[in-house]
């Protein structure tokens, strides 16, 4: 049995837990897949260059509203997945060959199953040409970072058919004639907008009543009535099952409509890969979801061991899972010294057309709390800058608490919203008022920035509570 100081399972956010400061320990890093996990080899860093070209195409094809008369070609698949996945499959193995050149960095191709107390089976050689081969060690501390995988609901794997998921629709040698996608949230609407961008005709099929449920409810109903001008939208339907043959599929929906596609893109959530490791033989605990539970230092209910990343937490987004790895890297160096993961006012966005941002309580979960909470909306047609975008969708709301003018949630629609929606979140997260964040900085004009600003000024909230503006200090 080998022994390790630090043992980390996975190679995507739990690699960057180890830095020059542990160049003391001995670690041993595993992974079955190629560095960087799903964030750069199958998930938002590939779908965001590929949304990139798809706003590119989408730009030309909407270029005379403007005045400016252009025309498009049509968009080179192969060489824009050649761009793509020729820049990220190199900066894996280059990610991988970086830790083999650490002499003090153990790297195990492989899977990994706890056997024990913070000791572990890996199966190695498996599609490597190397031969199967399998190797126990144990780790001083363990960190698992295994992530989640995209769930595929019973109807499709019983059928037999061929399907997609978001770890492999993007490498498809070209785009489908028409693709149907099964689910309505954040990763159906990115690759809906990019397929859609590249020639494929598009059909939704979400359960719930709108697309994007999971959003704040002015964002969904909007986003829904939108994209229904540009796809086929099936919204309050589920699938029954799979029909035809590889190439010409045919989706039973529980409404008695049929949806005919060459291609099944499955988006229906993601699943924590907790099942594949035996947690339970290691003292893991696991939440009824599959998540592993862990406190807020990042432990789990094994000594020793700590979990970062989809495989437990309850915001499933690369930024959250490198905040908890710079949390569990800070608390391996310094048990006596522990820090706290925040959850609080977690942004994220949503890389579809128009973008969408979120953070913080949606409209409908403030009245499930039953707050006293003030909400304003501004589109972005009403600033001298949504004229110059000619920008008649998009919107800023934002929610704040009545009393104090501490914002509750902010959600955006429109370009560049997962920048613009920044300010808010930092208000957020540092306690920062409405009022204050409105009139103590200067917003530029014209900038789309100035629907933030006029949204915070409207907001209704108690007299007094929120006067806002700082008095200039004396010179």
């Amino acid at each position: 049995m080998r022994s390790h100081d630090l043992v980390i399972v996975g190679a995507g956010s739990g690699n960057a837990v180890v830095d020059e400061r542990f160049a003391h320990l001995d670690v041993a890093v595993i992974d079955e897949g190629p560095f960087g996990g799903t964030c750069l080899n199958r998930g938002c860093i590939p779908s965001k260059m590929l949304v990139h070209v798809a706003d590119l195409a989408d730009g030309i094809r909407d270029a005379g509203r403007f005045g400016v008369r252009a025309r498009l070609d049509g968009v080179d698949w192969p060489a824009v997945r050649e761009r793509v996945f020729g820049r990220l499959d190199r900066e894996a193995a280059e990610g991988e060959q970086g830790r083999r050149d650490d002499p003090n960095i153990h790297v195990l191709k492989g899977h990994a199953r706890f056997t024990g107390e913070r000791t572990l089976l890996v199966t190695t050689g498996a599609g490597t040409g190397t031969g199967a081969g399998a190797v126990t060690l144990r780790g001083e501390q363990v960190v698992l970072a295994t992530g989640s995988r995209p769930a595929v609901p019973p109807p499709v794997q019983e059928s037999g058919l061929p399907y997609e998921t978001s770890d492999t629709v993007m490498r498809l040698e070209r785009p489908p004639h028409h693709l149907a996608v099964l689910g309505g949230g954040y990763i159906a609407a990115e690759l809906a907008h990019v397929f859609h961008a590249a020639g494929s005709r598009i059909t939704l099929i979400e359960q719930e009543d709108t697309l994007l449920s999971a959003q704040d409810e002015s964002i969904a109903t909007a986003y829904t009535t939108i994209v229904a001008d540009r796809y086929d939208v099936r919204t309050g339907t589920a699938l029954t099952r799979v029909e035809g043959e590889p190439g010409r599929l045919r989706l039973v929906l529980d409404d008695g409509t049929t949806v005919e596609a060459d291609t099944l893109l499955v988006a229906v959530g993601r699943t924590p890969n907790s099942d594949r490791i035996d947690a339970a033989r290691a003292g893991i605990d696991l939440h009824d979801d599959g998540r592993v539970v862990v406190d807020a230092f990042q432990r789990t209910t094994a000594p020793g061991v700590f979990a970062l990343g989809d495989v437990c937490t309850p915001f499933p987004l690369k930024h959250v899972a490198n905040r908890e790895a710079r949390v569990v890297a800070h608390n391996l160096l310094h048990p006596g010294d522990p820090v706290r993961t925040s959850h609080e006012a977690v942004p994220a966005g949503v890389f579809t057309r128009p973008q969408i941002a979120q953070a913080g309580r949606t409209e409908q979960q403030c009245r499930q709390e039953g707050l006293d909470y003030a909400v304003s909306v501004r589109r972005f047609r009403d600033t001298a800058y949504g004229w110059a975008l000619e920008d008649g969708t998009g919107f800023c709301k934002v929610l704040a608490d009545r009393r104090t003018g501490l914002l509750l949630g902010a959600h955006l629609m429109g370009p560049q919203a997962a920048t613009l929606i920044q300010p808010l979140v930092v208000a957020m997260s540092c306690g920062i008022t409405a009022g204050d964040l409105a009139r103590t900085p200067l917003w530029i004009h014209p900038a789309p920035t100035e629907a933030l600003s006029t949204a915070l000024l409207d907001l209704d909230l108690d007299p007094g509570a929120d006067p806002g503006g700082r008095p200039e200090r004396p010179s």
